[in-house]
């Protein structure tokens, strides 16, 4: 009999320890939705957990692979991830319910850190593919990156300013990585990536094959900058990767480093002091220095109210979330 009851007991017993470790979990370790491996999200977001891992002052970052921006959002309103690097135009559209976030409702429970580097529209062609500019991407197999990343937008963006339409190339939809890959073996054409200079899966073909960067006609940039995307111009200079001896001239978004607003202001507030003062050992553009300025100017959010305290400490008056958009 004893040995029934206890057999009837182990369901219960499982449920319990099941709860205890699923809790100590979440209070162990901040989760990080970054992107798809090969990435610059990805890439950031490990480099960060190896250095916040050393000095030991907050909790373990535990580093998720995501399709990007948008699911990042996403993932933070089913409590998914902790922290997330998003672009400003996606989190611009997410504070104010536009496109896909446009049902989404108005509670938010997230808000921004920092902007950590600017994200560099680059487009990727092989030297010899005979492809000039984007206008000959026409009829191309074309990767414009994860489904439901930024990069598609910015891509899906790019094109239409130049008068290009889905209808008018065959879309593929890859990583960083699994592009660079694709175009090295064939399989595509030409892809899309929004991400700092240099990006390592560029370099890393670049290595391999001889490529060229394709510049957004100036009409197009002044149609791009003119939408709420945050869009500014940039240029990537010359020798940034092997064999391109050109400057190229695009835009850029910024990266903004969010975070739940149910993690406490201390150690937000430690994160983005750590996040500025160790930027040159985390990836980032070599033309731009990330300072406070940079770190809080456009960026379409308020901010986590931790991150509020370290920027008021350095004399700098940010809005800080307030839980609507």
């Amino acid at each position: 009999m004893k040995f029934l009851k206890f057999l009837l007991l182990l369901p219960i017993l499982a449920l319990c320890f099941g709860c205890g470790s699923e809790k100590t979990t979440k209070v162990d370790e901040l989760r990080i939705g970054t992107g798809g491996e090969g990435g610059m999200y990805y890439t950031y977001g490990t480099e960060l957990a190896k250095l916040t891992a050393a000095d030991g002052k907050i909790r373990p970052l535990d580093v998720k692979k995501t399709s990007g921006s948008a699911s990042n959002l996403r993932l933070f309103q089913e409590k998914a991830v902790d922290l997330a690097i998003v672009q400003s135009d996606i989190l611009s559209d997410a504070i104010n319910g536009r496109g896909k976030f446009a049902n989404d409702g108005k509670d938010l429970n997230y808000a921004a850190v920092a902007a950590i580097y600017p994200e560099v529209c680059q487009i990727v062609v092989l030297k010899n593919s005979g492809i000039q500019t984007i206008n000959d991407l026409v009829g191309k197999r074309v990767s414009i990156s994860d489904l439901e990343s930024g990069s598609m937008k910015n891509a899906l963006q790019i094109l239409a300013a130049h008068g290009i339409t889905k209808e008018m190339f065959s879309p593929m939809y890859m990583s960083f990585a699994e592009a660079a890959e694709a175009l090295q073996d064939d399989i595509i054409d030409a892809f899309f990536v929004t991400a700092c200079v240099p990006s390592l899966p560029i370099t890393n073909l670049a290595n391999k094959k001889e490529i060229r960067l394709l510049s957004i006609s100036e009409e197009a940039q002044k149609k791009l900058m003119n939408l709420d995307g945050g869009y500014t111009q940039y240029k990537i200079s010359a020798n940034s990767y092997k064999g391109q001896t050109e400057e190229v001239s695009t835009i850029a978004v910024k990266a903004v480093l969010v975070a739940s607003t149910e993690i406490p202001d201390k150690e937000i507030s430690y994160l983005t002091e750590f996040v500025l003062k160790n930027y040159e050992k985390l990836p980032h553009d070599e033309n731009i220095k990330l300072d406070v300025k940079f770190a809080t100017e456009d960026v379409p959010a308020g901010f986590h109210s931790g991150a509020a305290t370290f920027y008021k400490s350095q004399g700098v008056t940010v809005e800080v979330f307030d839980g609507k958009n």
